[in-house]
């Protein structure tokens, strides 16, 4: 044996590549330490690490330890395999116990989370608004061989870095970008989590904890999907929950993130409101009077409740709302009931619990909750501290204002005390239902007095006897025997109360009085397309039903949704909310309707009613998932036949209301409101599973959906004692054989006979994996709607605007996480087009346009990016959608010469040139301030005036006035002809651009000689042109010609009108100088030729001689332009006083320094005629550039990856 002290001793090579290689393997981070004691036998070639240090005091400390606590003892072993074992042993258990004792303290310092909060930033470019979460050592399996490195979980992005053997492996995906997350386990890949995308799928393994990984990794995919699904909702979620205390924790936000979970599952397992936030949970027991029991389970405490839940799944389920509590009090302990507490409410009911672990600290929580809870209920309590005398007793009591009588049923029966109450919410209309319309308009009472009837009373007898055992009222025992009655169907008189109970609408009510009554006087006589669409749908709701074939019942149908559709204009008003709207109102008042609308809405069936059923999509897919488990001989049919995605719909979103008789559909909306979701997807498996054979033998979905609609429309509930309503949404089928009627509750007892081990929490994780692939889904189809309803206006390819809408929204979805100021990021509406759902601001166009341009002009890119942003941006709101955005790409990359020239052109003319840039020629701005929106609603007013006179013209009218409209839009198309001539202040700017355009160019010299060639030209024929403009014009009815040919002149300002006779003074002379233009170029070329021949001119040689390499390659210079001869142009370095000069005859005498001068003018054809005179700048503008490749680069570019590795091969390599 050996014991081998190493400081910094040399090894063989391969020996050093292994340990370091071990080193990388176990911790990405780490460097081969200088000074190591390693553990080696004679026989073996194998070192163990044993202790490592960075300096020479630490490993002899480390050596000193071994010596006087470890070397002694290994003389007692006999052969060299022992001593190893036990040296590993005492080793491993040395570290385990080290990391034990050191934990929490790791935990609370900060120093190591900062470390990598800020190796995160550096390695993945991200900014420092962009939070960690966590991160974890893993493998990520590129192929098939692992590479060892660390995961970092950002709030926005998962990152992965490892650097291995000298390569590097760096991943960047965004969460929205996130398709499906599976933890499985294969051969190939143990215990691994999969994380897909549209483009790949990747693997990562070897966690120390896998379950918190994925289930981390899951909250964090899940606010990314909230973000694409509602803007709104993320932009609450963005800001995590911040901590009451100030928290050391390495981790806050993974502990936020953590309670956000925990608050969440509480809420959803008592059905409690959206705003209430777990505090705290305790193990404990409870004492249940109605077996004589202590059930074991859980104490849930938050600011407005006490909850339990036992161990035992749904042995007994407890809601104790605070504002019920009347007396809180600590009782002896005992060997057989330690740390016992009771709690008594107002409705006489007494809850015992013990087994509570610190009990006096759960009592101040409670006692400071309900100290607060006056100040938010509508009863009025009093905290009365009465401490007796009795030892280890402590009571509080919580003492009610007497407003109400103590007989009042309030806390007994909640429907009885609103029907006590009354409301007038809009004196003068049809009078408010203060209760269920059921009892206004029973048609028949004839049914209550026979067999149906007694067994109705049989019902509200059995109920009543559960209310005496197991409690009325919110604080009622809920348990198996519970669930058992609701199955047997809720008698008609107690169906609103229970549903406002099971479903948590009650709790709401009771917190928000009057706030109904608020919302409906708020709301009526208010008009939008929410309320068109709810006064479309009022006599389309149950028309069967008597209770809305009159005003009461339609009007408070009414109130109802209108209230809502203010209450969330998110959700406004969706189809099927009519349906079940009306089916509340049965049973309960308006009051209680909405607040079960809102309970159903917001929390039982979350992102059903919205404009793309988002939820109910989710749930369709985990029906067709459960289908594939539970009926896999049925799965692949109905995929087949495309069933499930339409009968899951109309079942999921009307509850079954809209495809089976009413008094069967009932029933199942009581077992609904009592199991939530699980109980309709097990229901709808049952329906399969009866009509397994027949689906089997269907050809196609028409013959399955009548199979299936015969099937529901004779389900029959016998025990009604409501006369039958004629079922209307039925599908009607011919055939001898008479149909056979299913019982409900036959239906319902094999649901759970066959389907009742389906999980809650189950149903949870399915849709979390559904969701992510459902709104993946719906981007995906938004996409192609956008690239479809663009591409025929553009000129790239479908999969070229498909790449550019990626790029697109992937720069606006950033905005939302990392600009807080941004008014993008607050202003994506769902309601809109998708084509208007997703903008982008100026600083975001720039960044994009900066790496897709194929115009690059170094430092002056910028500046031409927020020129054709102000182009682009035709209604002024700094805002511009997917459609402006390729619109602009397009002129840059696709046409020929004219077009990529025309808007280089209106890139220096106002809008797209800033007034603060250079002055605005007042002829182009006329031409660009011209209101063509206005122009455009003038026509159209026009048109349907048109339209209104002639109300009884047959279809070919409105064809006329269609191709009438069409002639008139294409007659409006802009020509060459149509752009404003452009000043000597905007034409410098564009010489300027076109300077910076060719820097950098493999051809820039020939570049900057065509252009300071064609620059010269220009300014001359400004110049000619200048001497005919000033003449004075012969005929003025050509004036009155032109002038009478735009209708928008005559009524624009003084200034305009000005403007627009400049442009009338200028029309005559337009042909001419064309002439002009062509008798000029024949000089121009004898010119250029001495130019650049003659290098006799006053100090200046050939224009070649004069330039060096740096002075063409300056970007702010335009000392290129000197290849022109002094006579026709002066040039300094271009910058904001910057002053071109073109001299009058060519004559040397210029005038130099001078101002612009404001008379020069020059034209769109001039200057295309000018560019066409030379190649280089031909081939320039009409070369191809690939804007996938671009493309592929930005993404490339946008993670600033760090160039600096703190892993280097040599550290490894010793």
């Amino acid at each position: 044996m050996h014991l081998l002290l190493l400081w910094n001793s040399p090894r063989k090579a391969e020996d050093r590549l292994l340990v370091g290689t071990l080193d990388v393997v176990l911790d990405s981070s780490a460097r081969v330490a200088p000074y190591r004691i390693l553990h080696q036998t004679q026989d073996s070639q194998v070192y163990w690490a044993v202790a490592c240090g960075s300096s020479r005091k630490e490993i002899t400390k480390h050596w000193e330890w071994l010596e006087n606590n470890l070397l002694q003892t290994l003389s007692i072993f006999d052969n060299e395999e022992d001593i190893t074992t036990f040296v590993k042993g005492k080793i491993h258990g040395i570290i385990a116990e080290e990391n034990k004792n050191q934990q929490p303290q790791s935990e609370e310092d900060p120093g190591k989370f900062k470390e990598a909060e800020l190796k995160m930033r550096k390695q993945f470019g991200m900014p420092e608004v962009e939070k960690l979460v966590n991160y974890y050592s893993c493998s990520y399996w590129k192929g098939r061989v692992p590479r060892q490195g660390w995961l970092y979980l950002t709030v926005n992005h998962l990152c992965f870095y490892s650097f291995l053997l000298g390569k590097e492996v760096t991943l960047v995906i965004q969460w929205v970008d996130v398709t499906q997350l599976e933890k499985n386990a294969t051969l190939l890949f143990p215990e691994c989590i999969k994380v897909s995308t549209r483009d790949s799928e990747l693997y990562f393994s070897m966690f120390l904890n896998i379950n918190e990984t994925f289930k981390l990794m899951e909250q964090l995919a899940n606010i990314a999907m909230r973000q694409l699904l509602d803007n709104e909702s993320f932009l609450q979620d963005k800001s995590l929950p911040k901590p009451r205390k100030p928290l050391k924790n390495i981790s806050a936000l993974k502990r936020d993130l953590d309670a956000r979970a925990k608050n969440e599952c509480y809420r959803a397992t008592f059905r409690l409101p959206k705003d209430e936030c777990l505090d705290g949970h305790t193990d404990c027991t409870l004492w249940t009077p109605f077996n004589k029991m202590h059930i074991p389970g859980q104490m849930f405490v938050s600011n407005n409740y006490i909850c339990f839940a036992s161990k035992a799944e749904e042995a007994c389920h407890l809601i104790i709302p605070l504002r019920e509590v009347t007396i809180v009090e600590k009782a002896d302990s005992s060997s057989v009931l330690p740390s016992p507490l009771s709690i008594s409410t107002k409705s006489k009911m007494t809850f015992f619990f013990a087994n509570l672990k610190d009990r006096d600290f759960l009592v101040q929580r409670i006692s400071d909750f309900l100290q607060r809870t006056p100040s938010k209920k509508p009863l009025s309590i009093i905290l009365l501290t009465l401490c007796y005398s009795v030892p280890s007793i402590s009571v509080f009591i919580f003492q009610e204002v007497p407003e109400l009588p103590s007989s009042s049923p309030l806390a007994v029966s909640p429907t009885s005390a609103l029907n006590n109450r009354p409301v007038n919410f809009c004196a003068g209309e049809v009078p408010t239902a203060s209760q269920g319309l059921l009892k206004l308009f029973r048609r028949n009472s004839e049914e209550l007095l026979g067999p149906k009837g007694a067994k109705e009373k049989m019902k509200e007898e059995s109920w009543n006897i559960h209310f005496f055992e197991y409690g009325r009222g919110m604080c009622m025992y809920r348990t198996t025997k519970t669930r058992e009655l609701v199955q047997k169907g809720i008698p008609e008189n107690l169906r609103g109360e229970l549903w406002l109970l099971f479903s948590g609408a009650w709790n709401e009510m009771v917190t928000h009085p009057g706030y109904y009554a608020d919302l409906v006087e708020k709301s009526m006589g208010k008009y939008n397309l929410a309320t068109e669409e709810i006064e479309r749908d009022l006599h389309r709701s149950m028309p069967e039903h008597p209770a809305f074939q009159n005003e009461l019942g339609i009007a408070a149908l009414r109130r109802v949704l209108t209230a809502y559709a203010f209450r969330n204009p998110t959700i406004g008003y969706c189809q099927a909310m009519n349906i079940v709207t009306s089916v509340l109102l049965l049973y309960c008042n308006e009051e209680e309707a909405f607040w079960l609308l809102v309970a159903l809405c917001e929390r039982m069936l979350p992102d059903y009613y919205n404009t793309r059923v988002v939820g109910a999509l989710v749930d369709q897919g985990i029906f067709e998932e459960l289908t594939r488990e539970y009926l896999p001989q049925l799965s692949e049919k109905m995929q087949e036949l495309g069933v499930i995605s339409t009968i899951s719909l109309s079942w999921f979103l009307t509850l079954f209301l809209s495809v089976m008789p009413f008094e069967s559909a009932v029933v199942i909306v009581d077992c609904f409101f009592y199991e939530g979701i699980k109980f309709i997807l097990q229901v709808s498996l049952a329906i399969l599973d009866a009509n397994v054979e027949k689906l089997l033998q269907c050809c196609d979905e028409g013959e399955a959906m009548t199979i299936l609609g015969r099937y529901l429309d004779n389900v029959v509930n016998r025990q009604s004692v409501s006369p039958p309503i004629p079922h209307l949404h039925a599908l009607l089928t011919s055939g001898d054989d008479p149909p056979l009627e299913i019982d409900i509750f036959d239906l319902i007892k094999t649901s759970y006979e066959k389907f009742s081990n389906l999980k809650a929490d189950d149903i949870e994780q399915m849709r979390f994996k559904q969701r992510l692939k459902v709104i993946q889904s719906l981007e995906d189809t938004a996409k192609k709607s956008v690239v479809r309803a663009v591409s025929g206006d553009i000129g790239f390819s479908i999969e070229e605007l498909e790449e550019l809408y990626v790029v697109f929204k992937a720069k606006y979805l950033m905005s939302c996480y990392w600009g807080n100021n941004r008014a993008a990021a607050a202003r994506r509406d769902q309601s809109l087009p998708y084509l208007e759902q997703y903008r982008i601001d100026m600083e975001q166009f720039k960044e994009l346009f900066i790496t897709l341009t194929p115009w690059s002009c170094g430092a002056h890119t910028p500046v031409l990016a927020g020129r054709l942003f102000r182009l682009l941006d035709e209604n002024r709101d700094s805002l511009i959608n997917f459609k402006e955005f390729v619109t602009g790409m397009s002129g840059m990359y696709h046409g020929d010469l004219t077009d990529k020239l025309k808007v280089l052109y209106k890139l220096h003319l106002p809008p797209a040139l800033n007034p603060e840039e250079t002055e605005s020629a007042l002829e182009a701005t006329s031409y660009f301030t011209e209101d063509v929106t206005t122009e455009v609603w003038n026509f159209n007013h026009q048109a349907w005036s048109c339209f209104a006179e002639e109300k009884g013209t047959s279809p070919q009218d409105y064809r006329y006035y269609l191709r009438m409209w069409a002639k008139e839009k294409e007659s409006k198309k802009e020509t060459i002809k149509d752009l404003p001539k452009m000043s000597q202040e905007q034409f410098i700017e564009l010489c300027k651009t076109l300077y910076n355009m060719f820097s950098e160019d493999p051809v820039e010299q020939e570049l900057y000689h065509a252009i300071a060639t064609v620059a010269s030209l220009l300014l001359r024929i400004g110049e000619v042109g200048k001497k005919f403009s000033n003449r004075p014009i012969r005929k003025s009815e050509d004036c009155k010609t032109n002038s009478s040919q735009d209708p928008v002149s005559e009524e624009e300002s003084p200034t305009s009108e000005q403007s627009q006779n400049s442009t009338v003074e200028q029309q005559p002379r337009a042909d001419h100088e064309d002439k002009t233009c062509r008798d000029v170029q024949p000089e121009k070329t004898e010119q250029e030729n001495q130019t650049l021949g003659d290098g006799s001119g006053e100090g200046q040689g050939s224009p070649l001689q004069l330039l060096s390499d740096d002075e063409t390659k300056d970007d702010m210079s335009m000392s290129s332009y000197s290849m022109v001869s002094t006579g026709s142009l002066q040039c300094e370095d271009i910058a904001d006083d910057t002053v071109l000069v073109g001299c009058e005859g060519g004559s040397s005498a210029a005038r130099y320094g001078s101002t612009i001068d404001t008379d020069w003018s020059i034209s769109f054809e001039q200057i295309l005629a000018s560019m066409l005179t030379e190649t280089a700048l031909v081939n320039y503008f009409e070369k191809k550039v690939n804007i996938l490749q671009k493309i592929k680069d930005q993404k490339k570019v946008e993670r600033q990856f760090s160039s600096s590795s703190d892993y280097e091969l040599s550290s490894v390599s010793g």
